[in-house]
């Protein structure tokens, strides 16, 4: 059994840690009342990303993923900062059998990624973005082909979410 004072000190030590915890100021990344250093909502500044065109069809992928992060699907707000992103991407071989051929692989894809202040024209914030997905290779050109595209989707989806976060971070402290 607990003694009553041990239950006092558990209760007053979860007290402390509350009081300590509500004067952080943390507060969700994702809420829908967060806001940045500036006072705006961040889902409005978010919104006021200009995704720039990257080639390809993964580089496609990316922005259409980032813009429909960024906006929820409505309307873009005015753009205040515009996002330039590079696309590297690479395959790996693994899964080498006896006869030398590969069977497996992995797609790379690596996004450095550029943040701009549309009045300045200055970088404002810069970053980096990698992702790998595994894909078996097969006999059939149509399923290599297809085994290839969902690793691309894959990897484009992760990356766009890696670099929305980021710069959710990086509005949410500006």
């Amino acid at each position: 059994m607990w003694s009553r004072s041990r239950t006092l000190a558990v209760v007053a030590v979860a007290a402390v840690a509350g009081l300590g915890l509500a004067g952080c100021g943390f507060q969700p990344l994702y809420g829908n009342n967060t806001t940045t250093a500036t006072g705006t909502k961040l889902s409005e500044a978010m919104s006021s990303v200009d995704v720039q065109p990257i080639p390809g069809r993964v580089g496609q992928k990316v922005r259409n993923e980032l813009i429909f992060a960024n906006t929820g699907g409505g309307n873009a707000a005015a753009p205040r900062y515009r996002l330039k992103i590079a696309l590297r991407e690479r395959d790996i071989q693994q899964l080498v059998q006896v006869t030398g051929n590969a069977q497996g692989q992995v797609y790379q894809l690596q996004a450095r990624y550029t943040l701009l202040d549309v009045a300045s024209g200055q970088v404002i914030h810069q970053g980096e973005a990698v992702s790998r997905a595994p894909y078996e290779r097969f006999q059939e050109v149509f399923s290599n082909i297809r085994a290839r595209y969902n690793a691309e989707d894959r990897a484009a989806k992760t990356v766009s979410e890696s670099i929305k976060s980021q710069l959710a971070a990086y509005l949410a402290t500006t």
